[in-house]
């Protein structure tokens, strides 16, 4: 049988992450437009996030040098991936997107996305205040809410732990990092433990 991110139906869930996977399973079988998918998973995510009981250690990791992402559950059908984000103390992303919807929840510490949008002149620019999320808040990202971030540890001094849902097989999704000019380069974030 086998553990949590090693196989792509991962039937030995734990309990807790297993209810999860059934409250999105059914979400999606009956064809849940974006926003209810973002309203409805967000709460299903919540109830994940309200106990720091269920995720093994060795998907909490971090690198000493940069972010890790480990996959804690794909959908057969790719229809939505679920992933652990793991931060050292201080440790960012670049600009990046995700091409489909997510959802963004924490279970340990803390993170802040800054988002960011194109200018007319083409060039990207800040969008908005930095979102803080602390240990049980979730937010979205997609296409149609702003989908360019840039997303770092709260902390200096303390590794943070983020859970993150995605409408496909994130670490298989052809996305962008970018650079505030508004190139970009092509990349596969794939997951730490495949």
């Amino acid at each position: 049988m086998s553990s949590v991110g090693e196989s792509m139906q991962q039937p030995d869930l734990p309990p807790r992450l297993r209810r999860f996977v059934d409250g999105m399973d059914a979400l999606l079988a009956r064809g849940a437009a974006e926003a209810d998918i973002v309203a409805h998973g967000g709460t299903l995510l919540r109830a994940l996030l309200a106990h720091d009981d269920w995720l093994p250690d060795a998907l909490a990791q971090p690198h000493p040098q940069f972010y890790r992402q480990y996959l804690l559950y794909l959908d057969p059908a790719s229809r939505y991936s679920v992933a652990s984000f793991v931060w050292g103390p201080g440790q960012r992303t670049p600009l990046h997107d995700h091409t489909v919807w997510g959802l963004v929840g924490i279970l340990r510490g803390a993170e802040v996305a800054q988002p960011w949008r194109y200018h007319d002149s083409g060039a990207l620019v800040v969008d908005g205040e930095p979102l803080l999320l602390r240990a049980g808040e979730v937010s979205a990202v997609s296409p149609t809410l702003g989908d360019i971030h840039e997303v770092r540890n709260a902390y200096d001094d303390r590794v943070s732990v983020g859970v993150h849902v995605y409408g496909a097989d994130i670490g298989a999704v052809d996305r962008f990092v970018y650079a505030p000019d508004g190139s970009r380069k092509p990349f596969r974030s794939g997951y730490a433990n495949r």
